[in-house]
């Protein structure tokens, strides 16, 4: 048995959340076309006979904003440590640039090997490829290039025989049959979030957040209430839409997903809530599950 932690980490919308679901082969991270999307420390489980790899998807590095953004870049970072491997993950098509270089500057810092994973390779053509390879091997000391699709899942085996390289533990972390070691409350919370974010695409930015307040789980159906915090008034109508027609939709579509992953019935409950500025305090940021109030 060989075991180990593997930290994704990137740039927003590179792909790493879309790498992280097509290697698990289940849905552990919600995805979308706009940055930004990953917020929570999410671990996915990658198991075979005889190897289990721990993958951790981190936020997107980026310059921070508010609170919320400092936390996210703390955490990020904090996850290149005490791990066997870090897969930088980048996009091909739009190259390496100053938001690349400040990371790779970063882990620099870190004793751990860096291998770098070039996505979306599917948009360019071999030629391309192999001249991104050359123009980036010199950049950092990479201990391996990897070009991949995670949309097309070209190369994803590959990926996987490179990462056993550098897996040093015997030690089973997780269950076999364990994919995600989310609980079922952040995972349906972040379901709802992606449907809004899907619905509602460039209307309501990244600030919103959902929360699990109510999971209720009987023999037939499973009873959920999720509140939606915004930080804008003005936002609600937005959200909620004519009638309460947009929020209906957002519901119907995360009922659907939750329904696959419990394998029940679901009867879902949404609120939206308003928090005026609730990325600069602390005290949301502990409750809605950003900074671990034990160990901030």
């Amino acid at each position: 048995m060989r075991s180990g932690f593997v930290s994704i980490i990137g740039r927003p919308n590179v792909g790493k959340s879309s790498l992280l679901n097509t290697i698990i082969k289940e849905k552990v991270a919600i995805t979308s076309d706009v940055s930004g999307t990953t917020r929570n420390i999410i671990q996915g489980i990658y198991n075979e006979k005889d190897y289990q790899i721990v993958f951790v998807d981190t936020p997107g590095i980026c310059k921070p904003n508010n609170r919320l953004g400092k936390v996210l870049n703390k955490e990020a970072i904090a996850l290149t440590k005490d791990v066997d491997l870090i897969l930088f993950v980048v996009d091909i098509d739009s190259g390496i640039g100053k938001g690349d270089m400040y990371i790779l500057n970063m882990l620099k810092k870190e004793n751990v090997p860096v291998a770098l994973v070039m996505n979306k390779i599917d948009k360019l053509s071999k030629e391309k490829i192999l001249k991104a390879i050359d123009k980036y091997k010199d950049i950092y000391p990479f201990v391996e290039i990897v070009p991949i699709s995670a949309l097309k899942v070209e190369n994803i085996d590959r990926l996987i025989e490179v990462i056993k390289k550098y897996l040093v533990d015997d030690v089973l972390y997780f269950p076999q049959e364990m994919y995600t070691s989310n609980s079922l409350n952040f995972m349906v919370s972040e379901i709802v979030r992606e449907k809004l974010l899907m619905v509602t695409q460039d209307e309501v930015p990244h600030s919103i957040a959902c929360y699990t307040v109510n999971f209720e789980e009987k023999a037939n159906l499973v009873k959920i209430m999720v509140d939606i915090v915004i930080d804008r008034d003005n936002l609600k109508k937005i959200i909620i839409g004519n009638g309460g027609s947009r929020l209906k939709t957002v519901g119907t579509l995360a009922r659907m997903d939750m329904e696959k992953l419990l394998g029940k019935k679901v009867y879902l409950e949404l609120f939206v809530k308003t928090i005026k500025n609730w990325k600069e305090k602390e005290k949301y940021l502990i409750e809605l599950g950003f900074i671990d109030k034990y160990n901030k």
